[in-house]
């Protein structure tokens, strides 16, 4: 699973400014999850070919216990119990300060590993300011300017460096993905009924689930065959570690989420029938979108609902979760095991459908076909020419489209093209993606 590496520091020492360093974004919030928005942000970085996550926290007060200020020192202890590196951020400019010593202080009791980030050291790599920051027994402060992008990538080397390459193995695997065990993560809010139903599933109770939101914390796998076919079960929380939970923190880890979405094949994006669709719900949404994982969406305590609640949630979910209309909706109750026999069957097409191989002779006459039946609209004096296709990737299915001044393809025609391949394919429950690439024309270089 992806590293992940905590922001912690006072207020005003940069903490933002490196968190959207690292993310390339001004506001990479990847889960902007209801609850947790104030002083957690979540985002996807890189270096070089390894990805990990940082979480960005707000100012930190260890021994604060009043208001809005203790509300952010949970959240930092709740960004630093999830982190595998903590980068604890200083001002060189400001000099130490006593609210340094108290986070370095609860740092230590952590025993997480901490890189101490001198920030605001522009010009200053070899100033004598930077030795007063020995005294806080973290370590030799490394010099960054967040603003000016100085020393982050040796900083970030130095976080990673007990780390390999993200998924090593499965990009070495080149046998047939259908040989291999279909990893399916049981995503949604907590106490949806996620934990109950791969109980269900498992016929034993594998899993701690009880009437409490955040039972679970790590993502666990659970190994498991239905009819000859192996998946790999994700509880995208997991078992909580005894003497390792705050009070306040119990909701669940996003972080276990995040990651267990990335890493499956297959995501089933479990809804809570008697609560709505959430903007939780849109989120992790949101996020499965944006990982490109294949989706089977389920409604669960379907049976305790009455017929115009079920109206207006199967409404709610058209509207809210109009990104995913290419996935299946069902209802299922975990509880009672209703339901569950179409949701296998559900996935099962998801993946086929995610790690389908097109053929080139075949997208092209689909493209034609499309292109005959309507082209693309005219950018100027000049109509894009769409001239072949091909399969670019899998799981998600990419489709290359070359051809002259595809730039000015509208997102609408993508999308046009787009439902043409998926009727033809039959792709249900996975995103798919359009690339269009365009050839120079030899024209322009000359007169």
């Amino acid at each position: 699973m992806k590293p992940v590496i905590a922001i912690v520091g006072r207020p005003n020492v940069g903490k933002s400014t490196l968190f959207n360093r690292l993310t390339k974004s001004r506001d990479a919030i990847v889960a902007d999850f209801a609850g947790l928005t104030r002083d957690r942000h979540y985002g996807d970085a890189r270096l070089g070919p390894r990805e990990f996550i940082v979480i960005d926290t707000g100012g930190f007060e260890p021994d604060s216990s009043t208001g809005i200020v203790r509300e952010m020192a949970r959240q930092t202890r709740q960004a630093v119990a999830e982190a595998d590196v903590v980068i604890f951020v200083v001002d060189v400019r400001a000099g130490l300060s006593a609210q340094d010593h108290d986070i370095a202080n609860y740092l230590r009791t952590e025993r997480k590993k901490v890189l101490l980030a001198a920030n605001k050291a522009e010009g200053m790599r070899d100033s004598p300011l930077l030795a007063e920051f020995f005294e806080l027994g973290i370590g030799e402060p490394v010099p960054i300017s967040s603003a000016h992008g100085q020393g982050i990538r040796s900083l970030i080397e130095a976080a990673l460096e007990d780390f390999g390459l993200e998924d090593e193995a499965d990009t070495d695997e080149l046998g047939d993905p259908a040989d291999r065990p279909i990893r399916l993560a049981v995503a949604g809010r907590p106490n949806v009924g996620k934990s109950t139903l791969i109980n269900t599933w498992l016929g034993e109770e594998r899993l701690v689930a009880f009437d409490m939101p955040g039972t679970t914390r790590d993502a666990i796998s659970v190994p498991f065959e239905r009819d000859g076919q192996q998946f790999e079960l994700i509880d995208t929380a997991g078992l909580r570690r005894k003497g390792k939970v705050f009070e306040a923190v119990e909701k669940f880890s996003v972080v276990k989420t995040l990651q267990a979405i990335a890493d499956a094949n297959v995501v089933l994006l479990l809804l809570d029938a008697t609560q709505g669709v959430s903007d939780q719900d849109a989120h992790i949404a949101g996020y499965i979108l944006e990982s490109g994982r294949a989706v089977v969406i389920a409604v669960n305590k379907w049976d305790a609902i009455d017929s115009y609640q079920r109206e207006m949630l199967l409404r709610s979910i058209e509207q809210r979760l109009a990104f995913l209309k290419f996935a299946p909706v069902l209802h299922i109750s975990a509880l009672k095991r209703q339901g569950l026999a179409p949701v296998w069957k559900s996935i099962g097409q998801a993946h086929a459908s995610a790690t389908c191989k097109m053929s080139t002779p075949t997208l092209n006459r689909v493209l034609q076909e499309a292109v005959a039946h309507q082209q693309p609209p005219r950018a100027g004096r000049f109509r894009p020419k769409l001239r072949y296709a091909h399969q670019g990737g899998m799981n998600p299915p990419v489709v290359v489209v070359h051809g002259n001044s595809l730039d000015h393809v509208p997102e609408a025609y993508k999308r046009y093209l787009e439902g043409r391949f998926r009727d033809h394919f039959k792709l249900v429950g996975t995103p798919m993606r359009i690339e269009m690439r365009s050839s120079d024309n030899p024209f322009d270089k000359q007169g």
